[in-house]
């Protein structure tokens, strides 16, 4: 095996190692957050204290999940410029785009109202509560849109010369 094969090789590897750990905290928090907007729901009509105890539970794990799929969500497009920097230089017009999508949109639509859902309850209004957790569950949905439409891109890179 040549050295051009060998770091072809690991720089496959590294990339299947922080895909492979990465997909588990976006996949987790999709659902986790539609499941915090369910139970904030329940609270809000029924005012049982079941679930907002289930929900103050469940907001402490999704905080901690969305911080590690940030940070490997981080690592992982540093690679694509790092370990593919020819593959992110001929699909740049496209990937780019939807990738910057993701994060104006939905990134920035999940983080600015997550502090709302960790530490609003009290401060904000019961309703307007809700409301955030509602854009968060929103905003993971938006980041699966965007991420899924460049990866269906990639697997069927059709128009674009």
């Amino acid at each position: 095996m040549t050295l051009g094969y060998a770091a072809l090789d690991l720089a496959r590897f590294q990339f299947a190692f922080t895909i492979s750990a990465h997909i588990i905290f976006p996949a987790f928090t999709i659902g986790l957050a539609s499941w915090l907007a369910v139970l904030n729901g329940l609270w809000l009509t029924t005012r049982d204290d079941g679930y907002i105890r289930l929900f103050d539970q469940w907001k402490t794990i999704f905080a901690v999940v969305f911080g590690m799929g940030v940070v490997s969500g981080i690592v992982m497009s540093y690679q694509f410029g790092t370990n593919w920097s020819v593959f992110s230089d001929k699909t740049g017009p496209v990937i780019g785009p939807l990738m910057g999508y993701e994060v104006l949109s939905a990134f920035f639509l999940e983080a600015g109202f997550l502090g709302i859902m960790l530490f609003g309850r009290e401060r904000v209004g019961h309703r307007l509560h809700f409301v955030a957790t509602l854009v968060v569950a929103a905003g993971t949905l938006f980041s699966a849109f965007w991420i899924l439409s460049v990866n269906s891109w990639m697997q069927t890179p059709a128009g674009y010369g």
